[in-house]
């Protein structure tokens, strides 16, 4: 009796593999044992970066907290202890989009901050 290889799962396994590793260069889209190990790779650098996107966006929104600040006399550290003396629970995501696209009230955030 023939060996059963179940070619229907096996041939579905290369082709999902295959189909990830498209558009890459060389054996890399084309040869299985290479895609396979591309796109592991791919995988693990996915995974480690959107760790690393959330901090890199954080670093984002303190760089632009910090040049509004400046603007109006003060530095990123000042304001936010000042608004932590006051209480204020405001996070830094909305700090930044109002020094960029709202600076009059952003001023008076800072204002409300430092009195």
């Amino acid at each position: 009796m023939a060996r059963a290889q179940n070619k229907v799962a096996s041939h579905r396994r290369r082709k999902r593999v295959l189909r990830a590793a498209k558009g890459a260069w060389g054996a890399r889209g084309k040869v299985l044992t290479v895609a396979k190990h591309h796109v592991d790779k791919g995988m693990q650098f996915a995974t480690r970066d959107r760790r690393t996107k959330k901090r890199t966006i954080r670093q984002l929104w303190i760089a632009r907290i910090n040049a509004g600040a400046r603007l109006h006399g003060t530095t990123y550290s000042r304001l936010i202890a000042g608004l932590n003396t006051k209480k204020v629970d405001i996070n830094r995501k909305i700090l930044a989009d109002l020094a960029v696209s709202n600076p009059a009230a952003f001023a008076e955030v800072v204002k409300f901050a430092l009195a």
